[in-house]
This record gives structure tokens, sequence and C-alpha cells, in this order.
């Protein structure tokens, strides 16, 4: 077990120098001038602009910056945001329960209908529903995040008036942050004895349509994969002698065939919350959800370099964070693989 995480734990400081490297570099491709942005164009005087590129560690060559930073975040250090002069991790910190409760959601969201209309798909294989569903799901996959989204605000928020257009939770409230949950934070005892249910029912609703559209394609993936997973387990012989000894069929698919079908369902969701975090970047953008996706894209238009780098840095980490708790999930769900995982 040793040998392995400690594979695993270089695999994972291999990925992220990667994933820093390439991050560094292609943003230093990236059109415009963060010194000029961040000082203006308009008469600039060279010693300023020399000199608000020496702070910004910018007059050194490339392979110098990227040593540097490199060095600096083997400290533990991120750096500092250029336009608000805060700490790139405390940034983070601040946005990240936005992002976490909306992932959160969605991947339940998602889990939820996928599995169960996967499993039936399964069993009813060749029926219409069996059609019906594997025709919504590739439909549901192939929408374009940005598009569905506009779609539902068009009809749920502007034409009915049901779910909020933006934002976490109505004005009206403020709530003391605690976790930074809102589904969590607005249900403390000094909040619901002075606002009663009313803010978690705002939250609530704030979180619907964002909801619904980062966790679409997860929905599709995972229904997709629970039908055909279910559908080579169905086919095993133990399942046929499970059958032939006149169990019932709750007691085939749930106890005989689900914990084998479930590996390669787990997987999915892995890669499908990797898809979540990185989906919530246009989600956040389009519903105003104060997230660290919305501030990765502000990042990105303002070339704040440094809060780029760490944003994307801590979310490369927690996705291949994801993978590899995956893998020691594996060894739970089949112990066979567990030799094979432990090489």
């Amino acid at each position: 077990m040793l040998r392995f995480l400690g594979k695993k734990s270089l695999e994972v400081i291999l990925t992220l120098v990667g994933i820093t490297f390439f991050c560094f570099l292609l943003i230093r491709l990236v059109p415009g001038d963060p010194v000029l942005l961040l000082t203006g164009e308009r008469n600039m005087d060279p010693a300023v602009y020399e000199e608000a590129k020496r702070k910004m560690g910018l007059d050194k060559p490339v392979p110098v910056q990227f040593s540097n930073y490199v060095q600096q975040v083997a400290r533990g250090d991120l750096g500092t945001s250029v336009l608000s002069k805060n700490s790139v991790w405390g940034e983070f910190k601040e946005r990240f329960p936005a992002t976490l409760e909306l992932s959160i959601v969605a991947m339940i969201f998602a889990t939820m209908f996928a599995i169960p209309f996967g499993i039936l798909a399964a069993i009813k294989k060749n029926s219409f529903f069996d059609y019906f569903l594997m025709s919504t799901s590739l439909t549901g996959y192939s929408m374009p995040i940005f598009w569905w989204g506009l779609v539902l605000i068009l009809f749920f928020s502007v034409k009915l008036g049901w779910t909020p257009v933006s934002g976490r939770i109505a004005l009206e409230f403020d709530i003391p942050v605690k976790t930074g949950l809102y589904l969590i934070d607005t249900l403390q005892a000094e909040v619901r004895s002075a606002e009663g249910y009313k803010p978690f029912w705002s939250a609530l609703k704030h979180l619907i349509l964002p909801t619904i559209v980062l966790g679409t394609i997860p929905l599709a993936i995972m229904a997709r994969m629970t039908r055909s997973s279910f559908l080579e387990v169905l086919g095993e012989d133990y399942v046929r002698t499970a059958r032939a000894k006149g169990l019932s069929e709750f007691r085939v698919v749930l106890i005989h065939a689900f914990r084998n079908a479930l590996i390669p369902v787990v997987t999915t969701l892995a890669l499908c919350f990797g898809s979540i975090i990185t989906g919530a970047i246009l989600t956040e953008t389009i519903f105003s959800w104060p997230g660290i996706g919305k501030w990765i894209i502000a990042s990105i238009m303002s070339r704040d370099y440094p809060a780029i780098q760490g944003g994307v840095l801590i979310i490369a980490f927690i996705i291949v964070l994801t993978n590899t708790l995956v893998d020691l999930i594996y060894i739970y769900l089949n112990p066979r693989i567990k030799n094979e995982l432990l090489k």
C-alpha cells in the first residue's frame, strides 16, 4: 500500500508540474500586456512601465519566471493577485465554497437520475424507454452549456418568473457566513429565528437553474455508462445462475449485479466531477455565480497571471486528487483489482 501511495504521489507531482508549465506558457501567448492593463495605456511614462513590470516579475526571461514561480509554489505561496493585491489562495478560499456547493448539488442531481434511469434502460433493453433515454442523453450531452443556460433563463426566469436569473441568494437576506455553503448557513438557528426558512428557500431557488445546466452533461454520460455496465454484468454466468435459482429480479439486479456494475460508474463519476468543476466556469459566468469559475474568467480578461496560474493549479490538484481517491475506492468495490493496483 505504501508503494502504491508513493507511486500515486509521484504521479500527482509530475502531473501538477506539467499543468503548471503549460498554463504558465499558454497565458503568456495570449495577446495583451498585463502591465498596460494595470497601469493604463495613455501617456505611459517608460520609467513607470518598467518599474511596474519589475514589480510583477515580468522583466526576467520566461524560463527564469517559471523557475521562480515553481520555487514560490513549493513554499506554499501561490502569489498575489495583480488587481486586488490579495493573496491568490485567500481569494480562492473566499470563492471556492460557492463553486463547491453548486458542484455538489449538480453531482447529486446527475447521480440521482442517471443511475436509476441507466439501470431501467438496461433491464428494459430495446424498449421504448431504452431508446427514449439514450436519445435524450445524447441530446443532453450535445447541448452547449451557454446555450442551454440561456434557454432555461428565458423560459423559467423571464417568461414564467419561477426562478431567479443570477446570484446565490436574494439581496434582502444578509446571513452570517460560517461554512460558505448557503444551504447550510441559511439553516443556522439565529437565521431561522429571525427569517424562518425564507433564506433557505431563496438559496435553493437560486441553485435550481445552475444545477440543471451544470448537471445535464454528467447526467447524460453517467446514464449511458450505467446502462452499458449493467448490460455487461447482467449477461454474466453468476447472474444467470441467480435467476435460475428463482431469485427475484430486484434481488438479482441490486444485490448480485449492482456492486460489480458500479466500478466503471465510479470512474465516470470521478471524470464527471472534473467536468463539473471546469464546466462551472461557463455556468458561473452565465448566472453571475460568485465562484472560482467567474473569478478565473475575470482574471483571464485582466491578464492577472498569478490568479490564473494559482486557480488552474488548485483545480488541477482537486481533479487529480479525486482520481486518486477513485483508485482507492476500486480496492473496496472489487478486491480482485487490489493486486493489480498494488503491484
